[in-house]
């Protein structure tokens, strides 16, 4: 039985158990969800040191600065014009739905408000003072900074760079079979992590909210079967179904564990190995989407926006709702690497159009549930930028290519 049915069957389980025991989430809480977070300190375990020499080991593969600065360019442009339409459909379906319409709960937490920062800020922010403390601190934006410089000065020494670049492409390989070994614990893994989310957040806890998840949900699904699908056909010539059978992995684990950088191994390995993509482009353009792209996350905001809006009876014009893109989209890059960054996002786009922060309280008891898709569309999206660029630069395999590779 393949990896990916096993996950799936993992996750269904969990979910079927989750319910029986809604009763006594004690139970899931205590007994079922350590093994969970086993398998996410295991995930967690190998990431910075997974980005770091993937990155190095791609930044010096690509070697060229101008081609690197290119594929840098490409990769930013996707992430942010992917993130705006991901608002815009959050928005529309936050107009069509009317999820906070005819709801009232009473409100007993505050919210603190949560300022964007500006673009000097994010860029002076990104180099890391002490690189050592960034890696300790799991800093991604400043371990990608100073990979990149790395692996850009290894490909300028040329042969007097050979013997770090060894040393990192081994770290790589080390860290992708750990990954391999970790990966069979997956089911186990998703089904502990998913019963006491199922069981403390049982049906009769969201039917209150279930025009919102609905929203979100739905709003996931369109983007990933409409916008992702279109870039790959379009621009890498790649069948939807292939590209989403490819990826069924990584998302899996995504939704299960609400955490793009913890399923970053995971992408890595099944962009190379499903879909074709050279494992320098991708060691560039995966662990950057990790930090940076929340197209996900920023559909939820554009949702939940209206929703705050409509629980208080509050009409956003036109040009309250073009502020929401433009906040969601920038602050996607301003809060890269913050714990939370759904939650800081949406204070921010919440404050941008002088909506009462309190409403992120009403949202809270739903937040993981929110949070699993998001996450997931988040993941699927990196994969999409990884093949579309990948093909821009001619280094996409073809499935032929990677079934003769398998036959040896």
């Amino acid at each position: 039985m393949k990896l990916t049915t096993k996950i799936l069957l993992g996750l269904i389980a969990g979910i079927i158990l989750g319910l029986f025991l809604t009763g006594s989430p004690h139970i899931a809480t205590d007994y079922i969800h350590p093994f969970g977070t086993l398998f996410l300190n295991l995930i967690k375990m190998i990431i910075v040191p997974l980005v770091l020499s993937s990155l190095v080991v791609g930044a010096a593969s690509i070697g060229d600065p101008k081609k690197l600065g290119r594929i840098g360019g490409k990769t930013m442009l996707y992430y942010l014009a992917t993130t705006c339409v991901a608002v815009i459909i959050g928005l529309i379906l936050g107009n069509l739905f009317t999820p906070g319409a005819g709801l009232t709960i009473p409100i007993d937490a505050s919210v603190e408000a949560v300022e964007a920062p500006s673009l000097t800020e994010t860029l002076l922010n990104m180099v890391p003072t002490n690189p050592i403390a960034a890696l300790v601190n799991g800093d991604m934006l400043q371990i990608i900074v100073f990979a990149l410089s790395i692996g850009i000065a290894i490909a300028v020494l040329g042969e007097k760079g050979k013997p770090l670049y060894n040393f990192f492409d081994s770290l790589a390989e080390v860290m992708y079979k750990i990954t391999g070994f970790i990966m069979t614990l997956a089911p186990y893994g998703v089904f502990a992590l998913i019963v006491p989310v199922v069981a403390t957040n049982g049906p009769s806890v969201l039917l209150p909210l279930i025009k919102v998840i609905a929203a979100v949900y739905i709003g996931a699904i369109i983007h990933s079967a409409v916008v992702y699908s279109s870039a790959v056909k379009l621009f890498a010539k790649m069948s939807p179904l292939r590209f989403f059978k490819g990826i069924s992995q990584a998302a899996t684990v995504a939704f299960s564990t609400s955490s793009s950088a913890g399923t970053l191994p995971v992408t890595l390995r099944n962009v190379q190995e499903n879909l074709g993509v050279s494992e320098s482009i991708s060691s560039f353009v995966l662990p950057l989407g990790a930090t940076i792209n929340m197209d996900g996350t920023a559909l939820y905001q554009g949702i939940c926006a209206l929703f705050v809006a409509q629980v208080y009876g509050l009409d956003l014009s036109l040009a309250q709702q073009l502020t929401i893109v433009l906040t969601a989209t920038l602050a996607s890059i301003g809060t890269a690497g913050v714990p939370g960054a759904g939650l800081v996002m949406l204070t921010m786009v919440l404050q941008s159009v002088n909506l009462p922060l309190e409403g992120i309280a009403l949202l809270a008891g739903i937040d993981r549930i929110l949070d699993m898709a998001r996450t997931t569309v988040n993941i699927v999206g990196d994969a999409s930028a990884s093949v579309v660029v990948a093909a821009s630069e001619g280094e996409l395999v073809s499935i032929e290519d990677i079934e003769i590779a398998e036959s040896y």
